[in-house]
């Protein structure tokens, strides 16, 4: 209510931990700190709630980088139950699974960095044998030894596992999400390495194909057979929207946490706040919900962390129980 609640200082010391401090940041009054400490809450919420179905997108971006481990946590400690992403985060996955990425800077000399064999990611040096060769190499065996055994038709979730099972890696994100029978839904699945891969095994093999319905038909499934959805939603693009798009038909997410960079004022749906998405059906008026403004890799690895403490540490019981194992491709 208006001019109810007092801003009230706080201060902070080396023994204060995320959600020791996102506490004291909600009573701060403003600006992203309030934001930021509003979905900590949120997060602790869903994970606290044993019905509710949790759903996890980012962009591949994200996958470069060393905040990789957090998103594979997530994935691994069960605290999401279905991912949505793009096609570069099976590319990275692959790469940094079997190879290496490096440091570097967003100031280099990218005419220098291609004579030493790099591709430049922001700020990360990806190495060109580390990436395009070894995606290639990979993958036309992954696919040959798929097509041997049978297969003609294939989801994007059971590309994405079987990956997971090739790589047999706990560094992997795909490896967890095999393991935990945890969806990795790519609606965009041709725009990346992977997918080049899929469309030149198929100049060989004609009768082989991707089966996109498939990815749509779990969806519906996992939509309507939940009571109550969460949503945890990293920067915008075809991932951000296949996951409200979804969540629409269950009437909108119970629970909804952005972290984004991008603005408002262009209309895009990347820049589309929380609030938006109400207007459309695809977040609930009363949901607990926050747009963070910030690069998602400094805000995620904080916002988890929050999260965690802010929920004793773990998923409500019920939805632990449960697992991934419902979910089939």
């Amino acid at each position: 209510m208006i001019g109810e609640e007092r801003v009230e200082d706080f201060q902070v010391g080396p023994a204060d931990v995320p959600a020791t401090i996102a506490s004291k940041m909600l009573r701060a009054g403003g600006f992203a700190g309030r934001s930021f400490a509003e979905a900590a809450q949120a997060m602790a919420e869903m994970w606290s709630d044993p019905d509710a179905r949790i759903m996890l997108s980012f962009p591949a971006a994200l996958m470069a980088t060393g905040v990789r481990g957090v998103l594979v946590q997530m994935v691994r400690d069960r605290l999401v139950d279905l991912v949505v992403t793009t096609c570069g985060t099976l590319d990275h996955d692959i790469a940094r699974t079997l190879g290496s990425y490096y440091r570097g800077d967003f100031n280099l000399d990218d005419e220098e960095v291609k004579r030493r064999g790099y591709h430049r990611l922001g700020s990360v040096l990806v190495p060109t044998s580390d990436y395009g060769e070894l995606v290639e190499e990979k993958m036309q065996q992954i696919l040959e030894d798929m097509y041997a055994g049978g297969a003609r038709s294939i989801s994007t979730v059971e590309l994405s596992w079987e990956i997971g099972k090739r790589l047999n890696d706990e560094s992997s994100l795909l490896y967890w999400a095999h393991l935990n029978r945890i969806p990795v839904v790519v609606p965009g699945p041709m725009d990346g390495a992977v997918g080049l891969q899929l469309w030149m095994f198929n100049q060989r093999r004609r009768d082989f194909q991707l089966d996109l319905m498939r990815d749509e038909q779990l969806m519906s499934d996992f939509v309507f057979e939940s009571r109550r959805l969460g949503g945890i939603i990293l920067g915008g693009g075809i991932s951000k929207h296949h996951l409200i798009w979804w969540a629409q038909f269950k009437e909108g997410l119970d629970y909804a946490v952005y972290v984004t960079t991008a603005v408002e004022y262009d209309g895009s749906l990347s820049g589309a706040p929380v609030r938006e998405a109400i207007s459309w059906g695809k977040v609930k008026p009363r949901a607990r919900k926050s747009t963070v403004y910030g690069d998602a890799s400094l805000v995620l690895p904080f916002l988890v962390s929050a999260a965690l403490g802010l929920s004793g540490g773990r998923r409500g019981k019920g939805q632990q129980d449960r697992g991934g194992d419902q979910h089939q491709a």
